[in-house]
């Protein structure tokens, strides 16, 4: 499941484990190095195989496994069965975090700093250039450009805007530990992002800034009056 995906599935996803028998079959079937079958999993937790099928096809239902059909024991051809249904892990990836914490993105924006540093960049040059261009990439997904859409981009980044006057204000920050031991490269990177937001949204007048205040994100958003 995408990180950015929305809360509540997620949650519903982790939920989905709170069951201990489901999360028995849940862990003994990411465990084995094949994809399992119901009467497998069922003997392996020693549970009547109605029981096992019913909270594999929930753990499906959750986006937690994922199920594929294939004969079993090599047979081929006439008379060889009809195949089996088969439970293996979701390929999709499923993270909860509260508040949230975004550290794929801000180590897809260091990967693609150093990249960029191949061409004889400064490496804080780059880093600001990778996090200003997937910043636009990801405002340039917003269906209109302005501050309604830009401050929920924002949201869907885990920043948790809140708008006062002329100014948004960033109530989380997604990068927050590597904030705490990487101050100045972390925070120059969040401005760098936010901004390319703000362009990549097209939002008119916004400004990002460093501004740390305790209790906030270190980025305000400075919107001129009358855009």
């Amino acid at each position: 499941m995408d990180p950015g995906s929305d809360l509540g599935s997620q949650a519903a996803s982790v939920g989905a484990l709170a069951d201990p028998t489901r999360r028995a079959l849940y862990e003994y079937v990411v465990g084995r190095s094949a994809p399992v079958g119901r009467e497998e999993s069922a003997s392996a937790l020693d549970l009547p195989v109605h029981t096992a099928k019913f909270h594999l096809e929930r753990l499906v239902e959750a986006g937690l496994l994922a199920t594929e059909f294939r004969r079993l024991g090599g047979r081929s051809g006439p008379g060889a069965g009809r195949p089996s249904k088969l439970y293996r892990r979701a390929d999709a990836q499923v993270t909860v975090s509260l508040p949230e914490r975004r550290y794929d993105l801000v180590g897809h924006i260091l990967a693609r700093g150093v990249e960029l540093t191949r061409d004889g960049r400064a490496l804080d040059d780059a880093i600001h250039a990778a996090a200003a261009e997937s910043g636009r990439e990801i405002g340039g997904t917003a269906t209109s450009d302005d501050l309604p859409a830009f401050t929920g981009v924002l949201a869907g980044q885990g920043f948790e805007p809140r708008v006062e006057d002329d100014t948004v204000l960033l109530a989380n920050c997604p990068f927050d530990t590597l904030a705490q031991t990487h101050t100045a490269l972390v925070c120059g990177l969040n401005q760098a992002f936010v901004q390319g937001v703000a362009d990549g949204v097209g939002c008119p007048g916004a400004t990002a800034r460093l501004e740390p205040e305790p209790g906030w994100c270190c980025v305000k958003v400075r919107v001129s009056r009358g855009s």
